[in-house]
């Protein structure tokens, strides 16, 4: 159950009689964010947008990505997600919940804990190269860890585009494109001139000493002469993964 499902069941037993509002009240005043000291967890973000707070590692030490982690675990039966994560911060977030996976090439940590398919079909992560896999892999655990069916195929860049194309049944069925690439970051360009779906394009940081770090890729994309490019940051992965499970969402009850 997600955390807009738990407010919904708490406000279903304010008007079935089974909870007094001062009670709930107080249920919710808890909730907002809770202060560890070293850090204030967002408690109330799924209310908000719909994810839980992802925890994003790097600078933190195993003992604070624990606590949160453990904070995270009481307050909600969602997926946790960690990010950018290193072995250390593995075998601390296993203390915690034996369930922790470590996904070594996305960087990630992942508890299951809802399996459910929230996304409307298919999110495909490509990338242009093997080299860019890791920033890919972390772009398809985000979003199949906020509950949305994946698909990946790697190694179609465009300096071989026919292996691309051999596989253009496939991406025209996806709803939502993710194209990671480094290098010039032709790939997403090319996915666009393919399909009618959103393309989101990562730059990465994969190239020789003009790429710039990324920065070769990044202009590229930007400047995509394909339309329904969107752009993140270099090496962004989870920014797309989470972008791509945004818009694979059903509208909300009400939507027109």
């Amino acid at each position: 159950m997600d955390q807009n499902s738990e407010v919904r069941a708490l406000l279903d037993q304010v008007r079935q009689g089974n909870l007094s509002v001062d009670q709930a009240m107080e249920r919710l005043r808890i909730e907002p964010f809770e202060d560890l000291g070293y850090a204030k967890v967002d408690h109330h973000r799924a209310i908000r947008q719909g994810v839980p707070e992802v925890v994003y590692c790097a600078g933190k030490t195993p003992e604070q990505t624990a606590g949160i982690t453990e904070s995270l675990l009481k307050r909600s039966q969602a997926n946790v997600l960690l990010t950018r994560a290193t072995p250390a911060h593995f075998e601390a977030v296993r203390k915690v919940d034996d369930r922790a996976e470590f996904r070594e090439m996305a960087r990630c940590i992942v508890i299951h804990r809802d399996s459910t398919l929230y996304g409307l079909g298919t999110i495909m992560v490509l990338t242009g190269g093997t080299s860019d896999m890791p920033v890919a892999e972390e772009a398809a655990v985000t979003a199949e860890t906020l509950g949305n069916k994946v698909e990946r195929v790697y190694d179609v860049g465009v300096a071989g585009i026919h292996r691309l194309l051999s596989q253009s049944e496939r991406i025209m069925r996806a709803n939502v494109l993710i194209a990671v690439a480094g290098m010039e970051g032709a790939l997403a360009s090319v996915v666009a001139g393919l399909v009618d779906r959103p393309v989101i394009a990562v730059p990465t940081s994969v190239g020789y000493g003009a790429n710039f770090g990324g920065l070769a890729a990044l202009l590229t994309m930007i400047n995509s002469c394909a339309s329904g490019v969107s752009v993140v940051n270099i090496d962004n992965g989870f920014g797309a993964g989470y972008m791509a499970a945004l818009i694979n969402r059903p509208p909300r009850a009400g939507d027109q």
